[in-house]
């Protein structure tokens, strides 16, 4: 991990991985960029791995506002910036796939294609009372039991490692309970970024069948949303989409935006 200064002042913790081709790797509300721990290393040497803690988690910056997905956005366009990228890949899982759509809505310029993980299309009048009101009773510090509550409401379809359940919990627990509530905040009121922009890039949706969080008809709506868009459900697969099936979310991302070589037919080779 490095620590990053944003011209906006804003510092971002980043673990960075490769060389070549750069993708942005964007984790979601409750998450810190360990959340790729299980996919970084399935993913090809060939590519730029950029993790960034955004702003309130992890060993980044905690300030007391900025928390909505146009402030995520823009804290990655800083990020580009001062990493020296003019375009890369954006991926983004649940609602890190929120900010990723805001990044390609309003800085299309700065992204050769997207790889949306369970990521809504529209948020607004999904967030449940329960889980606002389970939030506010969050400890300040937010405690191991505050982030299992969290957890219970979320069902996993597939086996997930113990280990990498606790490195989650652990990352979780370095989230202060005002971004808890201002990130969802956020989310939960933003204009989708398909009905505020056009999105014209190159983009993989990946969805699980059996997601519980989210409407099944957002797969279809946010298919519909991104022209040309690509759309792969997978069969006995939650809303965890990432932290369910990290093997085959690393062959789809890679075969969409580092596929192998073609090499030539020597039959069809003319001297």
């Amino acid at each position: 991990m490095r620590r990053v200064a944003l011209g906006t002042g804003l510092t971002l913790a980043v673990h960075e991985q490769g060389d070549g081709e750069p993708v942005l790797l964007l984790h979601a509300w409750g998450e810190t960029h360990r959340v790729f721990d299980g996919l970084v290393p399935l993913l090809p040497g060939s590519l730029r791995l950029i993790a960034p803690d955004q702003r309130g988690v992890g060993d980044s910056a905690k300030p007391a506002g900025g928390y909505g997905p146009r402030d995520a956005a823009d804290d990655m366009i800083a990020l580009l910036d001062a990493l020296g990228i003019r375009r890369c890949w954006v991926v983004g899982t649940s609602s890190g796939g929120y900010v990723a759509q805001q990044i390609a809505a309003e800085h299309p310029d700065r992204v050769r294609g997207l790889v949306l993980i369970g990521s809504p299309s529209d948020l607004r009048g999904l967030v449940p009372d329960a889980l606002r009101s389970l939030l506010e009773g969050f400890g300040d510090p937010v405690t191991r039991d505050d982030v299992a509550a969290v957890n219970a409401a979320i069902a996993v379809h597939a086996p997930v490692a113990p280990a990498f359940l606790a490195v989650q919990t652990d990352a979780a627990l370095t989230i202060p309970k005002h971004v808890w509530l201002a990130v969802l905040d956020g989310l939960a009121t933003a204009v989708p970024p398909t009905r505020g922009g056009r999105i014209a890039v190159p983009t993989l949706i990946l969805w699980g069948a059996d997601d519980d969080v989210l409407p099944a008809a957002q797969a279809d709506e946010l298919a519909r949303a991104i022209p040309g868009s690509r759309l792969v459900s997978y069969e006995s697969t939650g809303h965890l989409v990432l932290w369910e099936r990290p093997e085959r979310v690393a062959a789809d991302l890679a075969a969409f935006i580092a596929p192998e070589p073609r090499h030539p037919d020597p039959s069809r080779v003319h001297g």
